[in-house]
């Protein structure tokens, strides 16, 4: 389990690494003519949405994980004042994007709402994006894990359907690191758990599309950053390459839209399934970050385990 674990935390951050050059732009055709097949990191153009980065690093999604994993690793487990100091630093002086769930949560720690109030009500999948390390650090507890995703997860994005997709999400990727194949686990975990719920419609929705091309299924669901499109294409895209970590992320980016989130979390999944030998070699290598999630994730593991 643990080259698993480890590939479901390298896999999300590469999923938004590679979405990165690509990101926001919701024309298929147009990424097809300036990138051509999206499979390696690239270098946002400067009319883009993340002009000051560079290829191999994060957008503001996989910064904000980044931080997430940052604060699991120095305490040894979820802190919700720490990550939110460290959230807030990485936004002081930050050079990338600031979305509407970042402006919203900053207003609300400047009227002097502390972490658990803070949350904007964005209905965007990228506040349930960010998990990973949490469900590295809470693989063997799930109810630690289930509350420490709902925390993080509302400091940001306080609306329901975010955070039952976070938890949702959680419980789907911990099946399948106890060995669920992840089209079984998110089946099991919809109907046995959230029965009734949107997100187990989106579970559906997605599981329903599976017949179309990649590029057909998410432009109808839709490539926006809501969870109501969000989830059934990041469900899509987990059962239509369950096998094959590196094309549903090559196919994810290709489809356009908010690719950064979808990409997170159908990395994390596929990660879990299929370890650290699926994931391309040339992406851990360019990918900036990667020694420093690693020592992090070795901290985690020397970490003593109080809570």
């Amino acid at each position: 389990m643990k080259d698993r674990a480890e590939a479901l935390v390298m896999a999300s951050f590469a999923g938004d690494s590679l979405a990165l050059g690509a990101h926001w732009i919701y024309d298929v055709d147009e990424i097809e003519r300036r990138f051509g097949r999206v499979e390696t990191l690239l270098k946002p153009s400067p009319d883009s949405y993340h002009p000051a980065k560079d290829a191999g690093e994060f957008t503001h999604y996989g910064d904000q994980t980044m931080a997430l994993l940052e604060s699991v690793a120095e305490f040894g487990s979820f802190d919700l004042e720490d990550f939110s100091r460290r959230w807030r630093k990485l936004f002081s002086d930050y050079r990338g994007y600031f979305d509407h769930a970042t402006k919203g949560t900053l207003q609300g720690f400047e009227h002097g709402k502390g972490p658990s109030e803070s949350g904007s009500h964005s209905t965007d999948l990228a506040g349930a994006a960010r998990i990973a390390p949490l469900v590295y650090r809470y693989r063997n507890d799930l109810p630690s894990l289930i509350s420490a995703v709902k925390s993080q997860t509302a400091m940001t994005h306080n609306a329901p359907a975010v955070i039952q997709s976070a938890e949702l999400l959680a419980r789907v990727t911990h099946a399948v690191l106890a060995g669920s194949a992840p089209v079984q686990a998110m089946k099991a975990v919809a109907d046995e758990l959230f029965k009734g719920e949107p997100v187990a419609s989106a579970v559906h929705e997605g599981l329903e599309s599976l017949g179309l091309s990649a590029k057909e299924a998410i432009l109808d669901l839709g490539q926006s950053c809501n969870v109501k499109a969000a989830l059934p294409a990041v469900v899509y895209l987990i059962a239509r390459y369950e096998t094959d970590l590196k094309e549903a992320l090559v196919q994810n980016t290709m489809a356009g839209g908010d690719s950064a989130a979808r990409g997170m979390v159908v990395g994390m999944v596929l990660g879990a399934h299929r370890g650290m030998e699926a994931i391309p070699g040339d992406w851990l290598a360019a990918m900036r970050a990667s020694q420093r999630i690693r020592d992090l994730l070795t901290r985690i593991e020397e970490s003593p385990r109080g809570s």
